[in-house]
């Protein structure tokens, strides 16, 4: 399977280069075990979803850090048919997909019992999107389920599911979603956008 992200950081101030560059640093624990690529618009991470969440998470936090105005934007991708399979993404953090739905959420919510603090705040919403077979909508509606009862919901939104919290938990719960719904084997996607410092903060 072919797992990962691109990503854009966008900090709303005129110091807009260091803050990104130093951002992108705190990506060098993980370097390898992922794949990074840099361009002009966006950063790819291909990868085991274990090690790309937190690599994502630790990207923000060092953005949210410098007390400006940050957003993330990234759309995640799981098992493309359009993408190789990657050796370097191989992970059992997809397995448990074949389980029934509700032990999924369960197991879920188990998981985010160990996420860790982070000391920023999170303002994140999340569209999830299950592509191929079956019922794609129940999937989605559990994914939400389990969102709602995540410690880290905030409300409902037009087409997205707002989140809010310590990144910590908010990127745990984002792990969990895009891991544990959907078929194992299908293309799974989730658009996602996370800020923190904003001045409207609502």
């Amino acid at each position: 399977m072919f797992t990962g992200a691109q990503i854009s950081l966008y900090p709303m101030t005129d110091r807009f280069i260091d803050v990104i560059t130093d951002a992108l640093a705190a990506l060098g624990p993980y370097r390898d075990r992922l794949r990074v690529e840099t361009d002009d618009i966006s950063t790819l991470l291909v990868g085991p979803p274990e090690v790309l969440f937190p690599a994502i998470r630790d990207l923000f936090v060092a953005a949210a850090a410098t007390r400006t105005h940050v957003v993330l934007h990234a759309t995640l991708s799981r098992g493309c048919p359009g993408e190789p399979d990657d050796p370097m993404c191989r992970s059992d953090a997809m397995d448990t997909s074949r389980e029934p739905l509700a032990l999924r959420q369960a197991a879920a919510q188990e998981a985010l019992r160990d996420a860790p603090e982070t000391g920023e705040t999170a303002a994140a919403q999340l569209s999830l999107y299950v592509m191929g077979g079956g019922d794609h909508m129940a999937e989605i509606y559990g994914c939400i389920e389990f969102l709602r009862d995540s410690g880290v919901f905030d409300r409902a939104k037009n087409f997205c599911t707002r989140l809010g919290g310590d990144a910590g938990p908010v990127f745990a719960a984002l792990a969990q979603a895009f891991c544990r719904f959907g078929p194992p084997e299908g293309h799974v996607t989730i658009d996602l956008t996370v800020s923190a410092n904003s001045p409207s903060a609502a």
